[in-house]
């Protein structure tokens, strides 16, 4: 079997981060992986494995037909059966079986809050899903949604998952006191909501006992980044919420940290609870998408309603001010076996599918 994964950008994203892993695990069990990026590169691009193919279009327009007939020669050229697209890469790969019908494509959704989106805003995707051979999903919420909506009803839920790397870059330096360290990696966009943790933060003044934010993903310096950067700045807490942008020894950061939060208000399976997992961090999660399936609530994490800001505040004090709390959940939530929920879901569904 030989299979390529399209993505449109290799930034620091959970779809983006996703098909990096399907094509570096791919190429140690297929006749031929490949991974195409169509619109812009990034720090991904150093986490690909050697034995992956590698293409960069360089898309310049929704609709470029130079870049389409390049994808088009490289799939014949590898004699591609199967093209996995990843979030909005879908429809270059549709274009592109206009002209190759032979070409199976599998697309991937990724972006969890489209399960409360309406079928209206979704009229380009839905059409296209009438050239898809199979879906896959990271949220149960998301595989009702496609069933209900989309032209191609061979849908399956496939969770997350990551991949063991030799990551030996150790160039981000936390700031902070070792053990007081709270980590949010996430880029800087909705609907990752960032403002509450910073509220959180800030009333129950965790700056006086020692603890620092540390927020780790793209900065868009859009009005949603100037809000944050407002905030900390007028409530004097330069010192103690710090800013580092988009950043590719996660690994490294990670180890530096002792609490790892996640405030979205939609998800699927975020690949940085499982990141947070590796690194034995104690977690505190929004309940939305997959999240819940993963953490039971004061077993291997907290848990809290993402619009419930007093709920955040309770969780947070909580995880804060109790450090055997803290040592039990991290080790408790370090036991998911990260690739086992990966194994299980494709095991079950995504044989069926290919």
């Amino acid at each position: 079997m030989r299979v390529v994964q399209i993505v449109d950008s290799l930034q620091m994203g959970g779809a983006e981060r996703m098909a990096v892993n399907y094509a570096n695990a791919l190429s140690k069990e297929m006749t031929f992986s490949g991974l195409v990026v169509t619109r812009k590169e990034g720090q991904l691009t150093d986490q690909i494995d050697e034995k992956v193919s590698y293409l960069f279009l360089n898309k310049k327009s929704k609709v470029d037909f130079k870049a389409v007939f390049r994808l088009r020669k490289y799939i014949l050229k590898n004699r591609i059966d199967i093209v996995h697209t990843h979030s909005t890469s879908f429809f270059t790969a549709v274009l592109v079986k206009l002209t190759l019908p032979q070409i199976k494509i599998f697309w991937h959704d990724h972006f969890g809050n489209r399960a409360a989106e309406s079928k209206s805003k979704n009229k380009m995707l839905i059409f296209c899903s009438l050239f898809f051979t199979s879906i896959f999903v990271v949220s149960l919420q998301l595989e009702a949604w496609s069933k209900k909506n989309m032209f191609c009803k061979n849908v399956f839920f496939i969770p997350n998952f990551i991949l063991d790397r030799k990551e030996n870059l150790e160039t981000t330096r936390l700031k902070g006191i070792l053990g007081r360290r709270i980590v949010f990696l996430a880029n800087l966009k909705e609907p990752k909501n960032h403002m509450l943790m910073l509220k959180a933060f800030q009333d129950l003044r965790l700056q006086e006992s020692g603890w620092t934010l540390h927020l780790i993903g793209k900065d868009y310096f859009d009005s949603y980044s100037a809000y944050l950067k407002e905030f900390i700045k007028f409530n004097l807490l330069e010192s103690y919420i710090h800013l580092y942008g988009e950043r590719n020894d996660i690994k490294y950061i990670l180890s530096q940290s002792s609490i790892g939060v996640l405030a979205s208000t939609n998800e699927g399976l975020p690949i940085t609870l499982l990141e947070y997992a590796s690194e034995k961090l104690a977690v505190l999660s929004s309940n939305v998408g997959y999240c819940s399936q993963i953490i039971e609530n004061g077993f291997n994490g907290l848990l809290f309603d993402p619009l419930n800001y007093l709920e955040l505040k309770d969780q947070l004090k909580l995880l804060t001010y109790d450090e055997a709390l803290r040592t039990t959940l991290a080790e408790n939530f370090s036991k998911i076996n990260c690739k086992g929920i990966f194994k299980r879901g494709c095991n079950q569904k995504s044989n069926t599918a290919l």
